[in-house]
């Protein structure tokens, strides 16, 4: 192999486990950021639902 590809593979090498770690952080993260933002869009459609409710109520009354 050549000497300049065995030199950058053993510095690169390495330095692997930390590099998937951090995607594997970052995947988590945004997974829960999505989680988190689903959520909430469930709890603010389930209060729009009461509030057009209560609009409707009111405008037969």
């Amino acid at each position: 192999m050549n000497p300049v590809l065995v030199e950058i593979y053993s510095t690169i090498l390495p330095a692997a486990p930390y590099v998937i770690g951090a995607y594997a952080l970052m995947f988590l993260a945004l997974f829960v950021y999505v989680f988190m933002v689903v959520r909430g869009l469930k709890k603010t459609e389930k209060q729009m639902a009461v509030l057009e409710e209560a609009i409707e109520e009111q405008r037969r009354d």
